[in-house]
């Protein structure tokens, strides 16, 4: 990001100076204020909590209004496409059909907090081209948990 001139600062809860800078929660904010990336690595430093917990955890501590969780898929499906060819691609879901239908999107901490924060979820596929882009601007990629579609999900 930063070679094509977009300031960024990667945090992570685990010490390691060389790299990034500790997760404080106020210089998280400061740099967001101050139009930087922030960017949120190695989890919460805790065990028994996944990436997507963290993220999560993180998005509720600075008041994001959305988690882009990227993936090896096109979103959430209502079966493994990989296994099953006639996979159907969900474009919208709510917490609780998440939750109720045991879909493996995230873990049902994480699900719930985003649920209990407001904080919709796009689910999108990292490796196809220009989606990345498409889920920052809150264009439709992927699968949206939590909201809709013409609501603005892009972050500011």
């Amino acid at each position: 990001m930063e070679s094509i001139g977009i300031p960024t600062r990667v945090q992570t809860a685990f010490r390691m100076s060389e790299v990034a800078e500790p997760y404080i929660r106020r210089r998280a904010v400061r740099h967001l204020e101050k139009g930087r990336v922030v960017i949120f690595a190695a989890g919460t430093g805790n065990p028994f909590f996944t990436t997507d917990t963290a993220a999560a955890l993180r998005c509720a501590e600075i008041n994001a209004e959305v988690v882009l969780k990227a993936t090896n898929v096109d979103g959430v499906y209502d079966d493994d496409p990989r296994r099953n060819p006639n996979a159907r691609l969900h474009d919208t879901l709510t917490y609780h059909e998440v939750t109720s239908k045991d879909l493996s999107v995230m873990d049902m901490t994480a699900i719930t907090l985003c649920q209990e924060n407001n904080i919709p979820v796009v689910v999108f596929n990292l490796t196809k081209p220009g989606n990345i882009s498409k889920a920052i601007k809150g264009e439709r990629v992927g699968t949206l948990i939590g909201g809709t579609w013409n609501s603005t999900v892009a972050m500011t």
